[in-house]
């Protein structure tokens, strides 16, 4: 059985930084990657990517269900770019290389190809950061730490709820689609891709209501308990920050601004080989 998405403790230098330096890498990587279209500073992200990938000692089987989700997601996106609009490349790049003619007036360019390549570099210098910040981020840890830099202990319950929230969301999802094979549905690969998918749809209302239910109970719970009375409280797992997590912070925010000067100090966010 595949192993849940979720916090993971292992004894690595990703895993010893504050959550709060996790989250501000991920923050100013994911900008990074969203304004910048320069082929080069992508994929430096994603060899940076990688390499912190392989340092935080991240099993496949703990991220590769979710991976080949997002991966079936982007293809299906970059289809639906070109469908739309077959030609943006050629608009954006200034020129127009035909390979091949598929069927009535869409044309396979260089351009389109490269201008949908640099979109998937997109998805590919983000995805392993996700991955990481959330199987290397204790909850608990991660909202003692937003809370230290002035962060309302209330919003840093609630996001760290939310994290211990995904294994449990990907448990019910297991169960209820078990429950439904079970039933005689086929909902593995051996099912053609569009009974798949609507099998898949079924089972988002009982996962919503089921989600609704947990919450409804851990509400009470923390009513009964008496949270958010006070304005200030304690933290059994805060962690003070430490020289690697203002060495990554520095790094990260440096890498950041370095990125703009390349992708913006010609005027355009595009990087044009065909020029």
């Amino acid at each position: 059985m595949a192993r849940l998405l979720t916090y993971s403790d292992k004894d690595t230098w990703i895993h010893r930084l504050s959550g709060v330096t996790k989250l501000l890498f991920f923050l100013l990587w994911s900008v990074a990657g969203m304004l910048t279209y320069d082929t080069r500073v992508l994929l430096t992200m994603l060899v940076i990517s990688l390499i912190m990938y392989k340092l935080s000692k991240t099993e496949w089987r703990q991220v590769g269900t979710v991976f080949k989700f997002i991966l079936f997601f982007l293809c299906l996106n970059l289809l639906t770019i070109f469908a739309i609009s077959p030609y943006q490349g050629t608009e954006i790049y200034g020129t127009r290389t035909e390979i091949v003619h598929l069927f009535w007036h869409y044309t396979l360019t260089r351009e389109q190809l490269f201008y949908e390549f640099n979109i998937m570099l997109k998805y590919f210098t983000v995805i392993p950061v996700v991955l990481i910040f959330v199987v290397t981020t204790n909850p608990s840890e991660f909202a003692a730490s937003l809370n230290r830099i002035g962060i309302s202990y209330r919003a840093g319950y609630a996001v760290a709820i939310a994290l211990r929230y995904v294994p449990d969301v990907q448990s019910d999802f297991t169960k209820i689609r078990h429950a439904q094979e079970a039933r005689g549905i086929e909902m593995s690969t051996k099912a053609p891709l569009h009974k798949r998918l609507k099998s898949m749809a079924a089972i988002i209302f009982p996962l919503i209501f089921s989600s609704m239910d947990r919450i409804d109970v851990v509400g009470n719970a923390m009513e009964l308990r008496g949270f958010g009375k006070n304005k200030k409280r304690t933290w059994y797992s805060g962690k003070a920050l430490t020289m690697n997590d203002y060495l990554v912070m520095a790094f990260v925010v440096i890498f950041c601004i370095g990125a703009m000067v390349v992708t913006f100090r010609d005027g355009s966010r595009f990087y044009n080989p065909f020029v």
